[in-house]
């Protein structure tokens, strides 16, 4: 096994909920894979066979009209984990698209793995109320982002949710996407986007750079207001 994928299923925040012979069997039976840019975790209306892991790189999860409307409501960064919601359903089959924004390495372990996780470990269950619990928040985020905030605040605030602790323990601070994606994963459009992130990069949050973008100031950028003030967040 690559010590890359060893050392992501080792070191992810549910492993410490198992006992190490468990552990151990997780990683045996777990395999990595490869894609390109472009290249498919998962397709939607596939079924569910995995749950799935970033060693490194970067998945938009998006969907897809037959009119050629499209909308990314999330992305996920190195150590995230995702996929349960759908496994957690019998004979379930995928809902939306994992497309990698960037070359990516995915830890893959098996529907019957995770099904028998659940029905033999409660702390692996109290790892997925948790994390479940976390991703929740994070789309009742955005959301209330989407309703009541404007551009340059649904930027901020989408850009500090791909450091959610919670969900991306190993993210980075640089966020390798592009203008257009980061419109996408906004919701808003590429030029709208591009002005955004310099107003943004004007108040000393973040750094604009080829390729993406350096989150300077996450605290800042979660409570970033429409008027440009930071907003205390609650304790």
């Amino acid at each position: 096994m690559a010590a890359a994928l060893d050392t992501l299923l080792r070191h992810s925040l549910w492993a410490a909920a198992l006992a190490p012979e468990e552990l151990e069997r997780v990683v045996r039976e777990t395999h990595e894979r490869r894609l390109p840019i472009g290249g498919h975790a998962v397709r939607c209306g596939e079924p569910a066979d995995k749950w799935f892991g970033v060693i490194d790189g970067l998945l938009k999860m998006s969907v897809s009209r037959a009119d050629g409307r499209h909308s990314t409501f999330t992305g996920v960064t190195a150590g995230g984990w995702a996929g349960e919601g759908t496994l957690l359903k019998p004979g379930s089959r995928w809902r939306y698209d994992g497309i990698a924004v960037r070359p990516t390495r995915l830890a893959c372990v098996p529907r019957a793995t995770f099904e028998r996780l659940v029905s033999t470990s409660l702390p692996f269950n109290r790892f997925l109320l948790q994390h479940l619990n976390a991703r929740l928040s994070l789309f009742i985020g955005l959301v209330e982002y989407d309703r009541l905030l404007g551009p340059d605040a649904r930027v901020a605030r989408c850009l500090a949710s791909l450091l959610d602790p919670d969900l991306y323990p190993q993210a980075d601070s640089h966020v390798q996407l592009s203008q257009e994606e980061i419109g996408l994963l906004c919701a808003v459009s590429r030029q709208r986007a591009n002005e955004s992130l310099h107003r943004l990069e004007r108040a000393g949050l973040l750094r604009v750079e080829y390729g993406g973008v350096t989150l300077l100031d996450p605290r800042g950028l979660r409570c970033y207001c429409d008027d440009g003030a930071v907003q205390p967040q609650a304790a």
